[in-house]
């Protein structure tokens, strides 16, 4: 098996596998101690002085000026101000690659009373409690830092997780004032100054992450595995910037996972796997070309199982002829009602996205599946007769609320069923030769800003 899909990889493909010590996404196998023992990474490239203290500045471009404290990175940044109602898992939500390019402000007063985690790996050397390895956010904005800390996996502060993965953070503003501005004006370009006063004449300096493929910035290069040495099936997923607990989710229900990047022509390769997956990811939809003609393509040529996520579901609609909305300020919470129309129930689910499908122009043989019933934008589709569906909400939910963690499970029903139906049964689990070959991280992955201003 693993020769005929060998023979379809593309050359630059498989050069990067052959050049993992220099690619892989860690910049470092060293450690440092933490408390009790534990580790965490050791110092990286975008490592900056701590910013304890210093006097700080939130700008939102042709908003409000707010003045604080800066705590983390000592360094300047823009992005697209964002609000997230979460109560808990700052370390997941920054993390999570679909974060990449946003400036963060948390609703909740007290953030980093916890601390920060160490990078420890579960079984399948999938992080246990990031959604990747580095900080994806450009900033954050918090009412009150914690400078103290007290958990049983924690290994340093907010504060010191911050200057060692260069990010910028202001605390001792109004975040009320800031979710107002935001709600009521929409997500925004801003940015975090560490020690100057706001100049007017910065304004062309603001980087606008909506005009930049970020897609591209948080995919692997290459293809890699996470082996499951149990599997039963074999899916092949799509990483548009995929979350740990995604991986997870899959390969702890009995799949091994084969992690393709973005762009890659997952078509020419179906037949060699049980299902194709497709992630969250950051970002426009529409700045995804290849992998909507991708996704287009394998629908044509292969009767698969297909399961999309946040990213993954608003690629899959765009495939299939509908259209995507920008939402006023999105939906970033982990307390966020979903409706499913197939069985009446309500879920509370996690949400992290500013992009939507515009329900009404889904193809006839497509149904809507959930409805956000907050502000009744999309949340999901379904086709009529074939195993594909996709939600807006991430069922994976780290750190919670998990009620709709079913939805993987219904995915691998798809797949036990579509490979019972085969005329011919295919062991499609991935060979010890395309184990040993294949990174088992993700490739080429750098965690760099945008833009720096110093």
């Amino acid at each position: 098996m693993f020769s005929r899909l060998a023979a379809r990889l593309p050359f630059k493909a498989m050069g990067h596998a052959a050049r993992l010590p220099s690619q892989t996404r860690f910049a470092s196998k060293l450690t440092v101690s933490g408390s009790k023992g534990r580790t965490m990474p050791a110092t990286n490239t975008r490592t900056t002085a701590p910013a304890s203290g210093v006097n700080a500045t939130f700008t939102i471009r042709d908003g409000p000026v707010f003045h604080g404290k800066a705590f983390g990175a000592n360094i300047n940044i823009s992005g697209e101000a964002v609000f997230t109602t979460s109560l808990v898992g700052y370390p997941e939500s920054m993390t999570d690659p679909s974060y990449r390019g946003q400036i963060l402000v948390f609703t909740q007063p007290l953030i980093g009373n916890y601390g920060v985690p160490s990078n420890e790996r579960d079984e399948y050397n999938l992080l246990k409690y990031f959604e990747s390895p580095h900080i994806q956010c450009a900033g954050i904005v918090v009412a009150d830092v914690a400078e103290k800390y007290s958990h049983w996996t924690a290994v340093e502060s907010l504060a010191e997780w911050c200057a060692r993965e260069g990010i910028p953070a202001i605390t001792g503003v109004d975040t009320r004032a800031i979710v107002t501005y935001l709600r009521e004006q929409g997500s925004s370009l801003a940015r975090i100054t560490i020690g100057d006063e706001y100049d007017a004449d910065e304004d062309e300096g603001y980087v606008d992450p909506g005009q930049i493929n970020l897609v591209k910035r948080v995919s692997t290069k290459a293809p890699f595995v996470v082996n499951n040495p149990n599997a039963r099936y074999h899916i092949a997923l799509i990483d548009c910037g995929v979350k740990e607990n995604i991986l997870r989710s899959l390969v702890t229900r009995g799949a091994s996972i084969t992690v393709f990047p973005y762009d890659y022509p997952i078509h020419k390769v179906a037949d060699h796997f049980d299902g194709v997956f497709i992630s969250n990811g950051p970002g426009d939809p529409t700045h995804c070309q290849e992998t909507v003609y991708n996704l287009a393509r394998l629908m044509e040529t292969s009767s698969a199982p297909i399961m999309g996520i946040c990213l993954g579901h608003q690629l899959l609609a765009l495939a299939v002829g509908a259209r995507t909305i920008k939402l006023k300020y999105g939906n970033r919470a982990h307390n966020i009602p979903a409706l499913d129309l197939t069985t009446g129930q309500c879920h509370i689910t996690s949400q992290n996205h500013g992009y939507a499908v515009d329900a009404s122009t889904l193809p006839s043989e497509f149904k809507e599946y959930f409805v956000n019933l907050n502000d009744g934008s999309n949340e999901g589709m379904i086709h009529k007769t074939r195993p594909i569906f996709s939600t807006q909400f991430h069922p994976e939910a780290k750190g919670g609320p998990m009620d709709s963690a079913y939805l993987f499970d219904k995915y691998l029903e798809n797949v036990e069923m579509y490979k019972a139906s085969a005329k011919v049964y295919r062991d499609n689990r991935p060979s010890q030769l395309m184990i040993d070959i294949l990174s088992k991280e993700r490739v080429g992955v750098e965690p760099t800003p945008l833009a720096n201003y110093a």
